[in-house]
């Protein structure tokens, strides 16, 4: 999901880069020289205001390191531009890839910010032409700007949402491909009540995308998630005193346990096979 960081300060905890890159990921940095699980994602995986985010948990039941990539409204164009980030995780056992929302992507219609994806650039031409009417100074984030396009015109917004969902399974293809199938895709899914793909996280993924994916890789491990203000999680988390509406929208504690233990369960599954 995407969230807009007003501050520094607005993270609950520290963060690092690995060498060769430019995204800040969770800190510390962590030891590579022993085998390692990687875990690629966004915000979630980061866990903002959550002392012991889902990664760190399934370490601990895995007897592991996993080292935690999560990078705050990072997307897949994050890690694919990253050479540092992807040479970390093609160096490790394993990867665990949060599966991204496909609307954070740079695409034929338009441009994303390089490292936060939630972030709308630029449209580019075939965008301005296909909706002559719209001003696209306003918009700041992909969501939005995409909740504007249905919006205005369902069938040219479908024209859009075909392209950007098969650029999203390419993309994943490509991603998989250099880390040698070697990861676990996980697919949280939220439950915001939104009816159409674009109200629904992650963003304009379906069944239909995961599926054309799940050949490529050992395997998916698919979760229903809540965020800390519905689920009254919020409990425990880590935060300032203005942060509480950001951090009601995030996942809480309660729930990164959840799925850092279904996370280990599964992984145990792929290491004793092995």
């Amino acid at each position: 999901m995407s969230y807009e960081l007003n501050s520094a300060s607005a993270l609950s905890v520290g963060t690092c880069c690995y060498a060769g890159s430019r995204l800040q990921v969770r800190g510390p940095v962590r030891d590579l020289d022993d085998p390692y699980i990687a875990f690629l994602g966004g915000t979630e995986v980061f866990g903002r205001f959550v002392s012991e985010p889902f990664p760190a948990v399934t370490e601990s039941l895995l007897n592991v390191p996993c080292v935690n990539l999560g990078g705050v409204n990072a997307g897949l164009d994050s890690f694919l531009s990253d050479t540092g980030l992807m040479r970390v995780a093609q160096d490790a056992d394993l990867v665990v890839v949060q599966v991204f929302g496909a609307q954070n992507l740079s695409n034929r219609y338009y441009k994303v910010h390089p490292r936060r994806n939630d972030r709308f650039l630029q449209a580019r031409p075939a965008l301005v032409s296909l909706y002559p009417e719209i001003d696209f100074t306003e918009f700041h984030f992909n969501k939005h700007l995409l909740s504007r396009l249905k919006d205005v015109c369902d069938e040219r917004f479908e024209t859009v949402r075909v392209h950007i969902q098969s650029d999203w399974v390419s993309r994943m293809g490509d991603l998989i491909s250099t880390l040698n199938g070697r990861l676990v895709l996980l697919w949280l899914r939220y439950n915001l009540g939104g009816v159409d793909l674009v109200n629904r996280e992650p963003v304009l993924v379906d069944q239909g995308m995961i599926d054309s994916l799940r050949p490529l890789v050992e395997g998916v491990v698919e979760m229903p998630v809540t965020t800390a203000g519905l689920a009254n999680d919020v409990t425990g988390m880590e935060m300032g005193p203005l942060d509480l509406p950001t951090a009601r929208l995030m996942l809480g504690p309660k729930e990164h346990n959840r799925i850092g233990c279904a996370t280990a369960e599964y992984l145990q599954e792929i290491v004793n096979a092995r």
